[in-house]
């Protein structure tokens, strides 16, 4: 139900105007000045708001102009019984919605505020749209516990644990390795809460510096720092009523883990550059793929911060825990892609489902992911083997970790000091894989080199692979188009990379 602020200093007609709100089906609050008016929008935020133009002490024209401040998007229809062209011209330009002369009929009322509330609505759609990151979730178009595949006991677990703290208003974290679909379990929570109509918002506090985390979580005020040219509304301001995913909690610093637990415990937060507390109603959603615990005890991770964290915890097992979930998910995986891609569909044989489950999947289920997506557009109208519309062993096995040789479950011993030989994968399943040690002579090993080198190498690689695409770049090397983005910006700006990549 949307709410309406009504403020007029007489008691009757702010009576008036609230039961002919009221009547139209709008939840109503009410204030008897702008002082108390701007109170409630800091606490509570109105859809709308419906003030009188002359009220003592603070004016509907200067009330308009301190609500501007807190929210520059919500809409404000005037009332006054002095109305004059020069009056209406500077309402509006002040950001007026609509401007009502009395005395009104009660259905001119209705219709002014149904109009606000519709430009609300999509001034809010826009700023959703601009604020949601793309992701290619492994499970798009399923919803809900149906985003969450598998057959295992461990999904079987999952699914119950979300069905049953989905509905609660506690903040939950989701833990597990990277890759197992953090970000997938956060939405079928959300999905499966009653705050589903509500905005879901995702931010990656690992890819942001804590300054621009510090904005993009809280906004920030015009002229809060240089470059600040206008208001700017957070993650927080924008989920209201909604869910807020933390992604990689473990990763923000101190200054932000402090104001972080602020919101967690008061429900309200202040913009960068402000001193006013804002009311927000956030359902806190984190992940980590760190241990949190061990993290506190070396004081990298506030303790009373993972205590409001750990409210609802989940924990994902990994891939490798659930291997009966893999032919289920690599079915998914090149259906979903198939369709995407324009192509038909593909069927994947027996031995290469078997190779699959066997595998010990170090990327968990981004890496399947990637590994379907591969086999699709590699797949062409034949396969290596001349098959049509089948996804054979011969075109996937070269891709399973070459570093991991296979060896019975009975017989786990090191492997002795000798070349490893070339990588195979029996048809056994399953299969139990230890790593095993390369032999190097001394006039093999080369000079270390940085792990940036390297990981700019690689990078740069696959963007030759793929043509420049960023996209299917980003999620070939299991990171995410803004990740890589980052990378590149930061490269071109050192002269490491060229500008047209």
């Amino acid at each position: 139900m949307r709410t309406v602020l009504v403020v007029d200093d007489k008691e009757m007609l702010r009576e008036g105007v609230s039961a002919t709100l009221e009547r139209a089906g709008f939840a109503v609050r009410t204030a008897a000045d702008g002082v108390a008016a701007l109170e409630q929008v800091s606490r509570e935020r109105p859809d709308a708001i419906v003030t009188d133009m002359r009220m003592p002490g603070m004016t509907g024209v200067e009330l308009l102009e301190r609500v501007r401040q807190i929210d520059d998007e919500l809409p404000v229809v005037l009332m006054t019984a002095f109305g004059t062209i020069e009056t209406a011209v500077r309402a509006m330009r002040m950001g007026a919605f609509d401007y009502l002369t009395k005395p009104f009929e009660g259905d001119e009322l209705v219709i002014a505020v149904k109009r606000a509330l519709e430009h609300r609505a999509v001034m809010r759609e826009n700023a959703l749209l601009r604020a949601a990151r793309p992701t290619a979730t492994p499970t798009a178009g399923r919803i809900g516990l149906g985003r969450l595949i598998g057959e295992s006991d461990g999904m079987k677990r999952l699914r119950d644990s979300v069905a049953a703290l989905a509905d609660s208003q506690g903040t939950v974290l989701i833990t597990g390795e990277s890759g197992v679909g953090k970000e997938v379990v956060a939405r079928a929570v959300h999905e499966c809460s009653p705050r589903r109509e509500g905005p879901f918002l995702a931010v990656n506090c690992a890819a942001l510096s804590e300054s621009l985390l510090e904005s993009e979580l809280f906004g920030h005020e015009k002229g809060a720092f240089t470059g600040a040219d206008k208001l700017r509304k957070g993650r927080f301001e924008l989920a209201d009523g909604g869910t807020l995913l933390l992604d990689e909690i473990s990763e923000i610093g101190p200054a932000i883990q402090a104001k972080l637990l602020r919101v967690l415990q008061e429900r309200a937060f202040e913009r960068v550059g402000s001193s006013l507390p804002m009311g927000v109603d956030v359902r806190v959603v984190g992940t980590s793929n760190r241990d949190l615990p061990a993290s506190v005890a070396k004081g990298d991770f506030r303790q009373d911060l993972f205590f409001r964290l750990n409210v609802l915890p989940i924990h994902i097992p990994p891939l490798r825990e659930r291997r009966e979930d893999v032919p289920l998910l690599a079915e998914h995986f090149v259906r979903e892609i198939a369709r995407r891609e324009g192509r038909p569909p593909l069927a994947i044989d027996a031995a290469a489902r078997d190779a699959l489950v066997a595998y010990h999947w170090p990327g968990n289920v981004r890496e399947l992911q990637n590994i379907c997506e591969r086999a699709v557009v590699l797949s062409g109208p034949k396969n290596a083997a001349g098959g049509t519309g089948v996804i054979r062993r011969e075109l996937i096995e070269g891709w399973l970790n070459s570093s991991l040789a296979p060896i019975a479950p009975s017989s786990v011993q090191p492997p002795a000091a000798a070349p490893v030989p070339a990588p195979m994968i029996a048809p056994l399943a399953p299969q139990v894989f230890v790593h095993a040690p390369q032999q190097f002579e001394p006039k093999a090993i080369s000079e270390p080199r940085p792990l940036e080198e390297l990981e700019r190498e690689a990078i740069l690689s696959a963007l030759q692979r793929y043509q420049g695409h960023r996209v299917r770049t980003a999620r070939a090397l299991g990171i995410g188009v803004r990740t890589l983005g980052l990378k590149l910006k930061k490269w071109k700006g050192e002269g490491l990379v060229a500008e047209t990549v």
